[in-house]
């Protein structure tokens, strides 16, 4: 799903990418548990179905291709002559439009022409819709190279640092880079992934329509916030810069998982969640070339600090 995801806000961009007055956006992409359900029924109710709970890259391909049969994006451009008066002269707006159109799973028996015994299936499927929610936005660790990172934690790492790396892991590969983005929800933020308009100041994407998520430092408050269930917010929402004052500097030879590690001038943060097979550093961040929450080294991180968390 976040392979699905990133391409659509791809899509997105591209679309919004150009100098505009205003952007209009209608509608929204097809609701995840109707996607996946569709996909089960397709691909494993056909006659020579195949395995469904296992996402290879052939599957995702698969899976891609039903979110893109159910969700249109189509675009045009109004064109507004103001004339001009007095001492002032005319000029010209442009709107972008952009119109989302999505089908539901209703729409797509009859679009993939199911059998009796798939229609039976998708019903069943639907039936449970919490399942299939609680599915497309699992917080459960599942990707391999986060799972071995959980797993190579030292044996001796407190229960603070190793709930705190534990929590940050729940997010690799979910949740994708939004300017300004937030989020103090236990759990999965229901948000996440929806299309919402970047308001905050200082972006190349600002004004721009693109899935919620969350950005650096809001990633970084999500999980102190999650760890203790939802009493500590580390900086207190300032971002970057504010968590930084709540830590005390140590050297990187001092580095442990839990810890954080911040670019130049606090434009940038993330936690380090391990070491590598070469005994380096490695950061887990939300990072907005990515787009994504990932696991990097700590190439263009220059300083770490220490929460005061850890001592309270």
């Amino acid at each position: 799903m976040n392979e699905v995801n990133i391409d659509y806000n791809s899509r997105l961009e591209n679309l919004q990418a150009g100098e505009y007055d205003d952007i209009v956006i209608q509608g929204q992409a097809a609701d995840w548990p109707d996607v996946l359900a569709v996909f089960a029924v397709r691909f494993a109710g056909a006659d020579d179905g195949v395995d469904v709970a296992t996402l290879d890259a052939d599957r995702v391909e698969k899976l891609t291709a039903v979110f893109w049969d159910m969700t249109e994006i189509s675009s045009w451009v109004e064109t507004i002559e103001h004339p001009g008066s007095g001492d002032s002269g005319g000029w010209t707006e442009y709107i972008l439009h952009i119109v989302i159109t999505s089908k539901t799973s209703d729409d797509m028996r009859t679009v993939y022409t199911f059998t009796d015994y798939q229609n039976s299936a998708l019903d069943e499927l639907l039936a449970d819709r919490a399942a299939l929610s609680s599915l497309a936005g699992s917080l459960s660790i599942t990707n391999a190279e986060a799972r071995a990172v959980l797993d190579a934690l030292p044996e001796d790492l407190s229960p603070e640092r190793r709930a705190v790396v534990e929590t940050a892991l729940t997010l690799y590969g979910k949740v994708t880079y939004f300017w300004g983005g937030k989020s103090l929800v236990l759990g999965w933020d229901s948000r996440w992934g929806q299309l919402a308009k970047v308001t905050a100041a200082g972006s190349p994407t600002t004004g721009t329509y693109r899935p919620y998520g969350l950005d650096c430092s809001g990633m970084v408050d999500w999980v102190f916030y999650n760890v203790t269930g939802g009493e500590y917010v580390i900086g207190h929402g300032g971002g970057a810069h504010a968590q930084h004052t709540y830590c005390d500097p140590i050297s990187w030879d001092e580095a442990q998982p839990g810890d954080l590690v911040f670019y130049p001038d606090d434009e940038h943060v993330g936690i380090v969640c391990g070491r590598d097979e070469g005994d380096g550093l490695l950061v887990i961040h939300c990072s907005s070339g990515a787009n994504n929450v990932v696991i990097t080294g700590t190439s263009g991180f220059t300083s770490v600090a220490r929460p005061f968390f850890y001592n309270e």
